[in-house]
C-alpha cells in the first residue's frame, strides 16, 4: 500500500486553504498548510511534501521569495515541484512565477477539476 502524496498549501487566507482541503482530500490527497513562505520553510524542514500550492500575496515572505529560497535550499526539498496561485493574471505575473522556480500558475479562482487535474499531473499520477 503507497502513502498519499502530500500537498503542502501555503496561503494567508482560511477560506481558500479550507477549499483545497476539501477538493484535495476528497481526491485522496494528505494536506497540510502554512500561513506564508516563512513558515513553510520551518515545516519543510520536517515534511516531506510531494508538492507545493503557493500563493503569491502573504505577510511575511510572499510566494516568489518563499520559492527563490527554496529553489536554493537542500536538494531534497529544492525539487519539489510548485504550483502558484494567484489573482494577478498579467504575463509579468506568470514571468516572476518562472523566474521564482514555479512549475505552474494558476489565476483564481480555481474550479475543482482544474485544480485536482493539475496536482495529480505536478504529483506526476495518472488522470
Amino acid at each position: 500500500m503507497t502513502r498519499p502524496k502530500t500537498v503542502l498549501v501555503i496561503d494567508d487566507a482560511n477560506l481558500v486553504r479550507l477549499y483545497y482541503r476539501s477538493v484535495l482530500e476528497a481526491a485522496g490527497f494528505r494536506v497540510e498548510e502554512a500561513l506564508n513562505g516563512l513558515e513553510a520553510l520551518e515545516k519543510l524542514t520536517v515534511l516531506a511534501a510531494d508538492l507545493l500550492i503557493v500563493d503569491v500575496n502573504m505577510p511575511q515572505m510572499d510566494g516568489f521569495s518563499f520559492l527563490r529560497r527554496l529553489r536554493q535550499a537542500d536538494p531534497s526539498i529544492a525539487a519539489v515541484p510548485a504550483l502558484v496561485t494567484s489573482t494577478e493574471s498579467r504575463e509579468a505575473d506568470f514571468a516572476a512565477a518562472r523566474a521564482a522556480g514555479a512549475n505552474y500558475y494558476l489565476v483564481k479562482p480555481i474550479d475543482q477539476q482544474t485544480l485536482v487535474a493539475f496536482v495529480l499531473i505536478l504529483c506526476g499520477m495518472p488522470q
